[in-house]
């Protein structure tokens, strides 16, 4: 089984830029996106024998989650329970039989570190609500979690120690979550490579590599003996944040 994670920093955009064409080459079970920024009416893209989960931001043009998935899900829930995060779309949870898929788009804490009191929030909600699926059955968290979390996660991490995404306490809050019992699955089987997941479009960032990573496919230590392989597939355009790949054995 195949999933695909990935930022695609505007859905119908991404369309424009061949999306479609690397849905279909990848050919994965599910595919998991963020930062969607349409509404229902509004989707671009549309694939047989997919089943299409959307969950928009109230806000147009913002935000937003969505899921294309061949595997119907038993359940699939909308949000977290706090309404400053679900009127923003960032979070959809599809239930299959074996596990849960938790697809979020995890608040930036903007310029100036503005909404970093409530990025801290949502962290600790998310943390709690990941605790509470787990209790059940296997958890794969997956998105764009905006947070570097290691040196090695980031190309000049000196001059980024207060940056949006690479503060100590955004750090800090990933390592507490890892300590709960969950695995960074492509820091796991690729201990010491070098690789980033976003790219800002200023100054020829991604010509230069000069990226973050940003993007992950987290799961509970149990669930770690079932996954083949954790990827970046950082030769795919389209969007500043390359897709990511989970494999898992069928």
């Amino acid at each position: 089984m195949k999933i695909i994670s990935w930022n695609v920093a505007g859905l119908r955009a991404c369309v424009k830029k061949g999306f479609e064409d690397f849905f279909t080459k990848e050919d994965a079970d599910i595919y998991c996106l963020q930062e969607t920024k349409i509404l229902k009416e509004q989707t671009p893209f549309h694939k047989e024998g997919y089943e299409e989960y959307l969950y928009p931001a109230l806000k147009k043009g913002y935000s937003g989650t969505m899921v294309y998935t061949r595997i119907h899900p038993e359940s699939v829930t909308y949000g977290i329970g706090e309404e400053e995060y679900d009127q923003e779309g960032r979070t959809i949870t599809l239930e299959f039989k074996d596990f849960y898929v938790v697809n979020s788009y995890v608040p930036n804490s903007k310029r100036e570190l503005l909404r970093l009191s409530s990025r801290m929030i949502f962290e600790e909600k998310i943390k709690a609500y990941l605790n509470q699926l787990k209790k059940k059955k296997d958890v794969i968290y997956c998105g764009d979690l905006n947070v570097a979390h290691e040196e090695i996660d980031i190309k000049n991490p000196k001059e980024n120690r207060r940056s949006a995404g690479f503060t100590d306490e955004e750090r800090e809050k990933m390592t507490e979550l890892l300590q709960e019992g969950y695995i960074d699955t492509f820091r796991h089987f690729h201990k010491e490579e070098v690789k980033y997941t976003w790219w800002s479009y200023l100054g020829h960032a991604r010509e230069r590599n000069v990226g973050w990573r940003l993007d992950y496919f987290i799961t509970n230590q149990e669930m770690l003996e079932k996954i083949v392989d954790s990827k970046i597939l950082d030769d795919v355009e389209g969007s500043d944040h390359c897709p990511i790949e989970l494999e898992i054995k069928s």
